[in-house]
């Protein structure tokens, strides 16, 4: 549905040249829901405008069910760009045109029948649940109806793909749930392939089945969103995880437990996550655990669950104890000084 091959964006400034973004590739297969993460400055922004060539790439390719962008002319592209939808940070509503009139205008422009445009404004404007705002200024909105309305103008294009640039940034967390829920909605019933930037790791948690990991303009780490909150290699995708899950502990106190015993992370994965296995543990091996943090994450396609443990007892009862675990399926991880300085 969407592939990025080897995409790079350059800008010159009085400085010199700017590369935004570096030697990309993705592919979000028809139906997804794929998910770039970042911190500000990564490049993600420019990496979503190249997806519908709002900014051309300067090297690589973009495809978009299997027509390569970076080749068609100019009335080919707009064309083309019919099928894609597009909902940003700052809603872009006209403040001077009521709601219906900022969901009838871009149809008008891209030449859809007048008669059809009173029915796509009233079925999108139910499907987000905003028929009775039909008639109001964007002024008279909060944040999250103003968001509201950019996707059902996004959607009454009837695309097939839908672009999220920061989409949920602006508003506050029981809003971004509503907005969430929203797309998840969109994605299930009309299977509309969404690929989303967002530098909210929560987002991802909540909708995403595939997560690029962005950073220096380049994709650092990425896979489905299930391996990466497991087990996470890159220290970007670290400290993202870090927002939602009480991944750190201080090196100190890390220190000062390492005298008595081992120090680790335990991550259990789908049904693991109910299974009593460190109480099993405990009871056929001579160690004391001590449960340091403890969480569990639920993913669009599975849970997560985290245990920081101490584990005390001598070194081969500690390592027969953690050879069992590993044989129950659950991923150790060591705390050394390097997830200290996460």
């Amino acid at each position: 549905m969407i592939q990025l091959e080897n995409v790079s964006k350059e800008f010159k400034s009085k400085k010199g040249v700017i590369r935004a973004v570096s030697d990309v590739s993705l592919h979000v297969k028809k139906g997804e829901i794929h998910g770039v993460i970042g911190y500000s400055g990564a490049g993600k922004s420019t990496l979503i405008r190249c997806v519908n060539l709002l900014e051309a790439p300067t090297a690589g390719k973009v495809r978009l069910n299997d027509r390569e962008f970076t080749e068609l002319s100019k009335s080919e592209l707009l064309e083309e760009r019919k099928n894609i939808g597009m909902i940003f940070q700052g809603f872009n509503l006209l403040r001077t045109a009521t709601v219906e009139e900022n969901i009838s205008i871009p149809l008008k422009l891209i030449g859809v029948e007048a008669a059809e445009i009173p029915k796509r404004v009233e079925k999108y404007l139910e499907i987000v649940g905003l028929t009775e705002k039909k008639n109001a200024y964007p002024a008279q909105l909060s944040g999250g109806q103003k968001q509201r309305v950019a996707i059902a103008r996004a959607l009454a294009q009837e695309p097939d793909v839908l672009l999220s640039d920061e989409a949920t940034s602006a508003l506050d967390p029981e809003t971004t749930e509503s907005i969430l829920d929203l797309l998840l909605k969109i994605n299930a019933e009309f299977g509309i392939t969404i690929l989303l930037i967002t530098h909210e790791m929560h987002v991802i948690q909540k909708i995403c089945d595939h997560v690029y990991v962005m950073d220096g303009g380049e994709i650092v780490e990425d896979g489905p969103v299930i391996d990466l909150f497991s087990k996470p290699q890159h220290k970007t995708t670290r400290s993202f995880l870090n927002t939602i899950s009480q991944r750190k502990l201080s090196k100190e106190f890390v220190a000062n437990l390492k005298k008595s015993g081992s120090v680790l992370r335990l991550t259990f994965r789908g049904e693991a996550t109910g299974d009593p296995v460190l109480a099993a543990m405990a009871k056929e091996f001579d160690v004391k655990p001590n449960i340091l943090t403890a969480n569990i994450m639920e993913l669009k396609n599975g849970v997560i669950g985290n245990l920081d443990v101490h584990i005390a007892g001598a070194k081969e009862e500690v390592g027969r104890s953690l050879a069992f675990l590993k044989s129950k399926g659950v991923v150790i991880e060591e705390w050394d000084d390097q997830y200290g300085k996460i």
